[in-house]
């Protein structure tokens, strides 16, 4: 029998002192910065999660994880990011209807101040994933965060053009409306299926179920009706460790997502491009309407990562890498990963084989190009 993993676990992380630096954003927010410190380097590495996860996406014992393996490959100083999409804080379930342009404008600028108070002007590298890379790329490209705070930075997943499938466009357009006003609930959550019997949620899921038969895990089942149009959608099953995909890992790892996100994320399908959710909304005035119109002024150099069977974001960091090698060609790089979903190029019990190399690649290439910040 495959062991249970505790909750929020800091086992996966060996030879480095780990330590919390909690944080206000401007719209009085408490997030946290995870410092994982095994030497003074030159080259500081940021990660951050996407909706749902949180930090403990990248220190899961059960693989040799991305900090671990960071650590290991000369970067000795790795930070976390949890900020208002992670599933260690309330936000996702409180009911609060905040946008990306809130996560852009507050949450990547007040992180950034943290962190250079403990780092100062060393060269800073960022890995981002999912809607932690949608929300960061409007950030720098909306001017939220400087374009010279940064060395590299990759995106997996999704940038600033996102694409989805067409069933996950019809669960987008009934989805948010559904879960306010019929479920009662302005969220949805994997675990849906320990809620009381016969209540909306436990119908909810046991229904999703009955349309997975490609596994027994109800959590599996349930992040994929919540993203994507697949079965699976999250990730390729054939990539996990057994650990990850049995008790309740799963929904340790992805948990709960309040469904005003997709709302922002409908609207950008429609444009094509990152657009605010609300122009009129005086509280975001600083970012851009088009966050591509800056395009050639972000020097930044962007790796694009992507499964080749990503069915949540489907092809959207290839039309992005497309778009912006138009604009300053040779700038930007891209990268398809084979035999890989949306986010087992994180958690894939292969990951540190196939796709973190490819990573380390581009950090360490513009370690050596970009001066410090």
């Amino acid at each position: 029998m495959a062991r249970r993993i505790r909750r929020f676990s800091g086992e996966g992380v060996k030879d480095a002192a780990v330590s919390l630096h909690p944080f206000t954003t401007e719209d009085d927010l408490l997030l946290t910065l995870s410092r994982f410190h095994r030497q003074d380097s030159d080259d500081v590495v940021l990660l951050m999660h996407g909706l749902t996860s949180s930090s403990d996406l990248f220190v899961m014992p059960e693989i040799r994880n991305m900090v671990s393996h960071l650590l290991d490959e000369g970067f000795g100083d790795v930070w976390a990011l949890d900020f208002r999409m992670s599933n260690r804080f309330p936000y996702n379930t409180g009911g609060r209807r905040w946008s990306l342009d809130d996560i852009a404008l507050f949450d990547f600028p007040a992180a950034m101040t943290e962190l250079r108070r403990h780092i100062g002007d060393r060269r800073v590298h960022v890995f981002a994933h999912c809607l932690g890379a949608l929300s960061f790329s409007m950030s720098l490209f909306g001017g939220a965060v400087r374009d010279d705070d940064f060395a590299s930075l990759v995106v997996n997943s999704v940038s600033l053009t996102p694409r989805v499938p067409n069933w996950s466009k019809v669960k987008m357009a009934v989805g948010p409306d559904f879960a306010d006003y019929v479920l009662g609930s302005p969220y949805i959550d994997p675990r849906f299926t320990e809620a009381p019997k016969l209540s909306g949620r436990w119908l909810m899921a046991k229904v999703i179920s009955a349309f997975h038969p490609e596994c027994d895990e109800p959590a599996c089942h349930m992040q994929s009706f919540m993203w994507a149009s697949g079965r699976p959608g999250f990730f390729m099953h054939e990539n996990l460790a057994p650990e990850t995909h049995r008790h309740d890992r799963l929904a340790d790892i992805n948990g709960a997502s309040t469904v005003h996100y997709y709302r922002h994320i409908r609207k950008m399908v429609k444009a094509g491009k990152a657009v605010r959710y609300d122009p009129r909304d005086p509280r975001l005035k600083a970012l851009p309407t088009d966050f591509l119109a800056r395009a050639a002024e972000i020097t930044t150099p962007i790796l694009f990562t992507t499964g080749d069977h990503n069915r949540i974001f489907t092809d959207s960091n290839i039309v992005c890498h497309r778009a912006l090698s138009k604009i300053v060609p040779g700038r930007h790089k891209l990268e398809v990963l084979p035999g890989y979903g949306h986010i087992d190029p994180i958690l894939g019990k292969n990951a540190h084989e196939d796709v973190y190399p490819r990573i380390v690649e581009h950090f360490k290439k513009h370690g050596t190009d970009r001066k410090a910040a």
